[in-house]
């Protein structure tokens, strides 16, 4: 069962547009959501949970209509945003019994088991605590209560590159159970290469792509050939080029790249960056 359709999304917000959206996130998977800051994953997420109503399209979580699970099954979803929003005097304790009153499958001893684990202060309210503890203790809350699915909005973002590898193991972790799934935005492509079984880019509210990584690095090459060379391919197989005294290099299709070209794997970082350069 896909954990998560959206179909046909939108929202305006000023001088920005959310344009029909369309994903979808098989159960047992993890898709990542990458684009610059203002390409709409925060906006897209918080429509998902309806922090903000939308104009147009449908959701549905695990085959019911968004607003008939929000009512009813909103405690399967474990949630970090960007800003963790819990209160800055409550040390991890008192989150913990806050978070028990909250959900009906609060699990205590899973939480605690998380604290320990993660290495989170206990003897600091949360304010107090440093970006890295605050975003560990956001993930141990949303993984305490038995979420089928983990909506995580920039939940790398400022973290030092240990703590955002225990946040990438604690991912892995969760989806190792099929009927489990994750939907996570970052605009730091390297930690969603890691982990991520499908890769989605959004540009100014624009969905340029969305595809199984591992298809990726199959469907698009980076090639080195003469400037003659690249004006034969087919323009609409060419996703960004660069002329330079010695040559071209072009990201192209792999259906597309010339008969003995040299051609090398395109990363995603890449891939993400000459879409983005197009579509301008």
């Amino acid at each position: 069962m896909n954990a998560l359709e959206i179909r046909g999304l939108r929202k305006e917000r000023g001088s920005f547009t959310l344009t029909g959206l369309d994903l979808t996130l098989p159960g047992g998977c993890i898709m990542g959501l990458i684009g610059e800051n203002g390409a709409g994953k925060s906006t897209t997420i918080r429509l998902l949970l309806e922090m903000i109503r939308k104009d147009g399209g449908e959701v549905a979580f695990f085959g019911r209509e968004q607003e008939e699970y929000l009512a009813s099954g909103r405690h399967e979803l474990g949630v970090v945003l960007d800003e963790v929003g819990i209160s800055g005097c409550l040390k991890a304790a008192q989150v913990e019994r806050v978070m028990a009153a909250a959900f009906p499958n609060w699990d205590s001893a899973e939480f605690n088991r998380l604290v320990r684990k993660l290495d989170i202060p206990t003897d600091k309210g949360f304010s107090k605590l440093s970006r890295g503890n605050q975003m560990k203790l956001g993930l141990a809350v949303a993984l305490s209560h038995h979420a089928k699915l983990l909506i995580l909005d920039e939940a790398t973002n400022g973290l030092d590159p240990v703590v955002r590898e225990e946040v990438v193991e604690l991912i892995r972790d969760f989806v190792s159970d099929e009927e489990h799934a994750v939907l996570i935005s970052s605009h730091i492509v390297s930690d969603l290469e890691k982990i991520c079984d499908y890769i989605a880019f959004l540009h100014k509210g624009k969905l340029l792509l969305c595809e199984e990584k591992d298809r990726l690095s199959e469907d698009y090459a980076l090639i080195h050939v003469s400037a003659g060379e690249l004006a034969e391919i087919e323009p609409a197989a060419v996703l960004g080029s660069r002329i330079t005294p010695y040559g071209a290099e072009a990201i192209v299709r792999s259906t597309a790249v010339p008969e003995g070209a040299e051609k090398r794997k395109v990363d995603i970082e890449q891939l993400f960056i000459t879409m983005v350069k197009e579509d301008r």
